[in-house]
């Protein structure tokens, strides 16, 4: 099962084990409004809605009978549950419900239906349990509203920034997409939709992630530098063996001598390891100035 089909699981579960009990009778209402006008088709000639989650399909049912009093009938269609109002009376009386004319020119949220802000948030599941997904945080942060109409989607937009959200807008094959791919915005909204089980969840994958960076990122920095050292440690062995053929070691002071031992004794230590190598009788930084003036003076033998 994907996450998406986990959150809706969750966002269904919530509304369905809770409809008498907590979920006021506004909500209810708001919840299926969501769930209608962002479904497949919210007009007179057609209501229905298409869904492959046996949990939306159910919940649609459900809160069709008990605020409309009609029952819409079930189809089967591959992986996907189709529900759908037959009969023109059904339809008409749906639309009279909650508002909306059968003659209007453009579909458009009735924000009627909203009778408080308690209800934005059942508004705004019913909307994600009809066009909406959400991709698994494992493999990106992506969350996504898809309407087929511009006036519908630039309202539900609208409403997204009401609630302090930060929406984007596309345009895919035609339709519309509402969508975010911030990690903090989808929290938020899976939160205000009432999956919190879902949100603890994204920010348990999101931790997990950037420690997992972290970890990769300093990784990778220690091994550029094992590597920088590495190279300048064979270099540096290289210039001391060109001073070696060109004029003997026993032609350098007493302290790059022994310094020149060492590194050629060890081409691949870092320098903290030659200050160890070297029992401490001289610093990092003075093992290094002296391999500095060895570079120079092979240079100066060129």
């Amino acid at each position: 099962m994907s996450f998406s089909s986990d959150v809706k699981k969750e966002l269904s579960s919530l509304s369905l084990a809770a409809s008498e009990s907590l979920i006021e009778p506004c909500c209810r209402h708001a919840e299926a409004y969501g769930l209608l006008i962002f479904g497949r088709a919210f007009s007179a000639s057609a209501i229905s809605i298409s869904t492959e989650n046996a949990d939306v399909a159910g919940l649609y049912a459900q809160r069709m009978a008990e605020i409309c009093g009609v029952v819409p009938q079930e189809y089967a269609r591959s992986a996907q549950t189709l529900l759908t109002f037959k009969r023109a009376a059904d339809r008409r009386k749906v639309l009279d419900i909650f508002g909306h004319s059968p003659d209007a020119p453009t579909l458009r949220i009735n924000r009627a239906n909203l009778a408080d802000e308690c209800c934005f948030s059942a508004f705004l599941r019913g909307a994600f349990l009809s066009c909406g997904t959400i991709t698994s945080p494992e493999k990106n942060y992506h969350l996504e509203f898809v309407v087929p109409y511009l006036r519908l989607s630039n309202d539900l937009f609208s409403f997204l920034l009401e609630l302090s959200l930060n929406p984007k807008h596309i345009k895919r094959k035609g339709i519309h997409v509402i969508y975010f791919k911030d990690s903090g915005a989808i929290e938020d909204v899976l939160t205000i939709m009432g999956a919190t089980n879902s949100s603890l969840e994204l920010m348990g994958v999101k931790v997990n992630k950037d420690l997992r960076n972290h970890v990769n990122r300093r990784v990778n920095f220690e091994t550029a530098n094992i590597s920088r050292a590495v190279e300048a440690g064979l270099a540096q062995a290289d210039a001391i063996g060109k001073i070696q053929r060109a004029a003997g070691l026993d032609s350098l002071p007493e302290r790059l001598r022994e310094t020149a031992l060492l590194r050629l004794e060890n081409p691949d230590a870092t320098l903290s390891e030659l200050e160890e190598l070297s029992g401490f009788t001289v610093s990092r930084s003075g093992i290094n100035h002296r391999l500095n003036r060895l570079m120079k003076i092979s240079e100066e033998l060129l």
